[in-house]
């Protein structure tokens, strides 16, 4: 069983103290309550080993709180809060979600199936307590579009989850201990590095910021995009829906407004123009892009398209938080080489405090477990990179 350790605060006397924040809780409602035997039930199979890490019972709230959209426009955004039952103080993990399929497997509807349902629960069930955003586009927010992938829109959603959270746990008089953790996988991971650069960069000494745990994220969108317009890829159409869902919010988002016929080739330019992301596309996607995109992209003459990607690059920083990178070495969905350009780039920045965990062999599927149990591990004792 895995045990929880007293970890003494960061040292982060060099930071300015940032202004309070104004308050951000709008609404909250408890939607469930759970015994441990229940919680061990969900785990069968395969899973039944991790029964043993079920320590409590636990409470499940719906929280609605007051963020920004990537237009600046103040909207009203969701999440999900576990809170394990036991008196004494517990430390806080915000952990953000993969990719959704629909609405219905956001966080705050805590439906059987969902991340937050199975691993989030594990983690409460062990004594964290959980903060898990919708981000915008699913639960309160579904009528607006999803912020897919886009480091600013995915951060401000998950800090202001975060600072929700706090204040819902202290109007409780539910016992924080100030820890802090960040995890995530796939969008999730994404999601949680940008997180981790707000929260280090631009909230001074606000949050404890204890260790991060990051799986399988696009961190290097530049790389990725670049790759993806110069070579072969897969031609497994729900990969390519991903991609396209990408391309498509950052031209929404940055304004850049092409038809679909800038990118796409007919027939694919009539599909994306008709269906969206859910167009179907089974060739390799640079067989799908029009020729002109490509040589654009890649000689960096579409100087909007270009930064408007760049602008979601998140992999060259110095972190200061301990941070594990976990990535399946054959995933060709969100490419190794995100998390090893992030590597290499913080360590040329001087970050002694970051390791990469290549799970070799592992596909974007196969590589979640090892990532979870690791992650598990590196929160319990985080000076252990």
């Amino acid at each position: 069983m895995i045990i929880l350790t007293p970890i003494s605060c960061k040292n982060s006397t060099e930071l300015a103290t940032p202004v309070a924040p104004e308050r951000v809780l709008a609404d909250s409602k408890l939607i469930g309550e759970f015994q441990a035997s229940q919680l061990r039930g969900r785990f069968t199979g395969a899973l039944a080993p991790v029964q043993l890490l079920v320590r409590y019972g636990i409470k499940v709230y719906r929280i609605e709180y007051n963020t920004t959209n990537t237009d600046g426009k103040p909207i009203k955004a969701s999440g999900a809060l576990l809170v394990p039952n036991t008196d004494g103080a517990m430390p806080l993990i915000s952990a953000q979600h993969g990719t959704i399929a629909s609405d219905a497997e956001a966080p705050s509807y805590y439906n059987s199936g969902s991340e937050i349902y199975t691993f989030g629960t594990l983690f409460a069930a062990q004594g964290y307590i959980v903060a898990a955003p919708d981000y915008i586009g699913y639960g309160v927010s579904k009528d607006l579009p999803h912020t897919y992938e886009h480091r600013e829109g995915l951060a401000t959603a998950s800090l202001d989850m975060l600072r929700a959270s706090r204040e819902f746990l202290a109007d409780q008089q539910i016992k924080w201990d100030s820890r802090l953790f960040i995890t995530g996988y796939s969008e999730g991971g994404y999601a949680s590095m940008s997180l981790q650069k707000k929260i280090e960069e631009e909230t001074g000494e606000e949050f404890n910021l204890v260790a991060s745990s990051l799986g399988a994220g696009a961190y290097d969108k530049t790389a990725t995009m670049r790759y993806l317009v110069s070579n072969r890829t897969t031609t497994n159409s729900d990969y390519n829906r991903l991609y396209t869902w990408v391309l498509l919010t950052y031209d929404r988002i940055y304004g850049l407004n092409r038809p679909a016929s800038y990118y796409f080739k007919e027939p694919y330019a009539s599909r994306v123009a008709e269906s969206g992301r859910n167009a179907n596309i089974g060739v390799s996607l640079n067989d799908a892009f029009t020729d002109a995109f490509k040589k654009a992209a890649a000689e960096e003459t579409d100087q909007a398209f270009v930064e408007a990607v760049a602008d979601n690059d998140v992999y060259d920083w110095k972190p200061r938080t301990p941070t594990r990178l976990y990535h399946g070495t054959a995933d060709n969905l969100v490419f190794y080489f995100n998390s090893q350009n992030a590597y290499d780039a913080m360590q040329k920045r001087g970050a002694t405090n970051v390791k990469l965990y290549p799970i070799r062999n592992a596909t974007h599927a196969t590589g979640l477990i090892e990532f979870i149990l690791g992650t598990y591990t590196f929160f319990t004792n985080p000076s252990n990179l």
